[in-house]
């Protein structure tokens, strides 16, 4: 049988419902007394901060590196809205550059807020990469650590830190759109990132490549360097994770 109330399946016969506390029998005779029963729990997790959530993430199994097609699709992201970009990887530069480190994460996940908000459809504006502070403990202790482990990588044949910065580079993505603290971001970007670590090693490559041309380029070019290699991989992450959150 079940619940006229909640739509609990119930054994036959039943005169109180244990989920809800229903009189299921029509009519309470002496001496029946509703079971004591407790409500659900709420779920485990907890909202993450401003326009993340703790969605549930189970890794995929098989993902096709495009590169060429990311890499494009970034730039395709960029230059509606490109003074805004401008502005806001002039914004990271600098602050990056008075308080090393520190503030890198944060901001970084403020221009991936700005990229989410563009393939939502909406207008980003330089102001979004002050957004990234609402993470900005996960963001720094995640920061901290991928630089150590891509600097000691470095170290070790150039390779190494490659692998590392490729495994690590959707763990702001995890922080913002899913509100995981740093360790688990880091697990489930080396998650997806395993799948193909030829593939995605290549495409951090192709994305550091990038990032050295702009600085060639009297490192005037990062402005427009970086916004596409974020943009990049917020697109990577659309299409091999998917995004949950609503950017406002």
């Amino acid at each position: 049988m079940f619940c006229t109330s909640c739509g609990a399946q119930l054994p036959d016969g039943t005169k109180f419902c244990t989920v809800c506390g229903a009189d299921l029998g029509g009519s309470q005779s002496a001496g029946d007394t509703p079971p004591s029963y407790a409500p659900p729990p709420p779920p485990s997790w907890s909202s993450g901060a401003s326009g993340g959530s703790q969605a549930p993430f189970t890794p995929p199994t098989s993902v096709r590196v495009d590169t060429m097609g990311w890499i494009t699709a970034g730039w395709n992201l960029v230059q509606p809205d490109l003074v805004a970009w401008i502005v806001g990887a002039l914004l990271m530069l600098v602050l990056s550059s008075v308080v090393p480190v520190v503030l890198q994460g944060a901001m970084i996940i403020g221009l991936h807020i700005m990229a989410i908000k563009k393939i939502q459809g909406k207008t980003p504006e330089f102001a979004d990469v002050f957004k990234g502070f609402n993470y900005f403990v996960p963001a720094l202790v995640a920061s901290l650590l991928i630089s150590v482990g891509v600097f000691f990588g470095m170290i070790l044949c150039i390779v190494p830190g490659l692998v590392v910065g490729a495994a690590t580079m959707f763990s702001y993505l995890f922080i913002l759109d899913r509100g995981m603290d740093f360790m688990p971001a880091l697990q489930a970007s080396h998650d997806v990132v395993k799948n193909d670590y030829v593939g995605f090693t290549l495409f951090f490559l192709a994305l550091a490549v990038l990032q050295i041309i702009g600085a060639l380029l009297c490192f005037v070019g990062l402005l427009v360097t970086l916004p596409i290699m974020y943009c990049a991989i917020t697109v990577a992450y659309k299409e091999t994770v998917g995004i949950a959150s609503n950017q406002q």
